[in-house]
């Protein structure tokens, strides 16, 4: 499978919500809500929470979160592909996101090199 890589280093094409879009599959969707209802203990999650073409889609759906996400919004304010292309690389916005998720610092690194 073909890396799609995040603003923030995730690769949206490992994920179960995009995958699952990309499948059209509604009962993957709902398994996958499911799992993110428990997971981040939000009830409110469900088929259109998951429902996901990729967080650096500009025409496509776009999971729960990627509408409110900083990085995302700066990264396409900004113009560059990812994180590790901007400028400003390491700034507060993405250290918030691998105090989370340090693997994103590690995939947004290699993309620098």
């Amino acid at each position: 499978m073909t890396a799609l890589i995040a603003y923030c280093g995730a690769d949206c094409a490992a994920c179960e919500a995009y995958q699952a879009t990309q499948a059209d599959d509604p009962a993957w969707k709902e398994r996958v809500a499911a799992g993110w209802r428990e997971a981040y203990q939000n009830p409110g999650f469900n088929i259109m929470s998951v429902t996901c073409d990729g967080c650096t889609s500009t025409s496509g759906r776009l999971g729960a979160y990627c509408p409110q996400c900083p990085v995302r919004a700066c990264a396409a304010a900004r113009g560059v592909p990812h994180c590790a292309a901007c400028p400003d690389y390491a700034c507060e916005k993405i250290q918030a996101f691998f105090a989370m998720s340090p693997e994103l610092q590690a995939n947004l690194e290699a993309l620098r090199r």
